[in-house]
């Protein structure tokens, strides 16, 4: 059994022409799709263990990229604490096929991520955009006593890197980079249906791997208690149905997805002191910042490439603040310390 060093549950081809319908394991993918294994079907043993490095004991073409990520099949027995639909994380079935993968995506307070990864079928053309989906859903209701994850987390989303970052249990962890190419800025609290995160981009590199988990820090992140128990609170998120193509039709698309390569918002600095200021061309924004007990404390318009506050004077602390452009809705959690 691997070892599952900080893990929220201690319980222990590619895309072709057409479909084989006489192997079942072998289904229809998104037209186009450059992920290998996007529903983490195809693997090598029915593991009832949780965490995982490599594909020898997790979903084929896949491993870590940080953490012990968990692997949920539907082949295990009821009881396993990796099985399908009940398992320690959650009651919850897969988005599509019989598996989904798990990874901690926020915890106080050190900022631990889990992240998994693959190397894509081929790697991506600079200049050419590329659009991006996978489904993700707020583990909660498993079989555990007592829950090691009781909140959901925002920014869950794929990165994409040019070399491998393979992580094993001698490895500093994790440290999230505060960028992804494209990300869900709001916090995915449904624990019953699956969210789809989606967006597109320009690829400046001809990048090999795809990253997936919560790649901002603590001071970005935004949350939601499910329950509140004595121990430090983390998030653990359920990841199925992965997909990247070239084709605008060939992976699921929210509605009102905007380009993440588009002239981006900011929020800095991040922890602040006396001011905060918010940078973005041709910004225009209506705005409210809420205290952590979602009180509203400021409204307003951001106009401008560059917008400021004089925060002062306000109690040291989190805050949030909420951005309204056209169909856009944007959230950034900041802190003021001493």
């Amino acid at each position: 059994m691997k070892a599952m060093n900080n893990s929220c549950f201690r319980a222990s081809l590619g895309w072709v022409l057409g479909c084989l319908l006489f192997v079942a394991a072998l289904r229809c993918e998104a037209q186009g799709n450059v992920v290998p294994n996007p529903s983490f079907e195809e693997y090598d043993t029915c593991h009832a263990v949780l965490g995982f490095f490599d594909t020898d004991d997790g979903p084929l073409h896949w491993f870590s990229g940080g953490g012990t990520p968990d692997y949920y099949q539907s082949c295990l027995l009821v009881g396993a604490a990796n099985a399908v639909p009940q398992s320690f994380a959650a009651f919850q079935y897969a988005e599509d096929g019989g598996a989904y993968v798990g990874v901690g995506t926020f915890q106080l307070p050190n900022g631990f991520r889990e992240y998994v990864m693959a190397e894509l079928l081929t790697a991506l053309t600079p200049g050419q955009t590329y659009y991006v989906s996978f489904y993700a859903n707020a583990a909660w209701n498993g079989s555990e006593t007592y829950p090691q994850c009781y909140i959901a987390s925002s920014h869950i989303g794929a990165l994409f890197t040019m070399q491998p970052r393979p992580w094993t249990i001698d490895d500093p962890w994790p440290v999230a980079g505060n960028t992804a190419q494209v990300y869900h800025p709001w916090v995915v609290s449904d624990t019953v249906g699956w969210t789809l995160v989606s967006g597109s981009f320009v690829a400046d590199s001809a990048y090999q791997y795809l990253m997936i988990g919560n790649h901002f820090d603590n001071s970005i992140t935004d949350t939601i208690h499910f329950a509140h128990y004595a121990w430090l609170p983390k998030a653990y998120t359920l990841i199925d149905n992965v997909c990247v193509s070239t084709d605008p039709l060939g992976c699921p698309m929210a509605s009102g997805v905007v380009e993440v390569t588009a002239p981006d918002v900011v929020l800095w600095p991040n922890p602040a002191v006396d001011l905060i200021q918010v940078a973005g061309r041709g910004m225009q924004a209506r705005a409210m910042i809420m205290d952590p007990l979602g009180r509203r404390i400021w409204q307003g318009n951001l106009i401008g490439e560059n917008w400021r506050l004089d925060v002062g004077s306000w109690p040291r602390g989190s805050y949030v603040l909420r951005m309204e452009e056209a169909e856009l809705h944007r959230s950034f959690k900041f802190v003021l310390t001493e």
